[in-house]
């Protein structure tokens, strides 16, 4: 990372995301994230459950095995992960959901 950086050195990502609007518009709206940190990278991160990242994944065609899976916050959240390139640009994909509580055996069994 340069500290001379410009607003033109994020065209990559910047152009990803427009065509992401016009391909994809009617999936879910992610936070989206350019920093030039990183200046070719695009993140979308999907706060609101999972079924909108599976839509964005399945949109960007993306495999489910190349997906990561963990929790955080004590367990109560998991966090699935993927890249992909488009247009140009690595796409991250995050997405936030909570963790389904595990059912007792004893419940199970009634």
């Amino acid at each position: 990372m340069s500290g001379n950086q410009t607003l033109d050195d994020l065209a990559v990502p910047m152009r990803a995301l427009r065509l992401l609007a016009v391909d994809f518009g009617h999936l879910p709206a992610p936070t989206v994230s350019i920093s030039p940190i990183y200046p070719d990278r695009l993140e979308l991160s999907v706060h609101f459950g999972l079924p909108g990242f599976e839509a964005w994944r399945e949109a960007l065609n993306v495999a489910p095995e190349d997906v990561t899976y963990r929790e955080q916050s004590g367990g109560r959240t998991c966090v699935l992960r993927t890249s992909a390139a488009y247009a140009g640009a690595e796409l991250e994909l995050i997405g936030y959901g909570d963790v389904a509580a595990p059912v007792p055996a004893e419940a199970g069994a009634a």
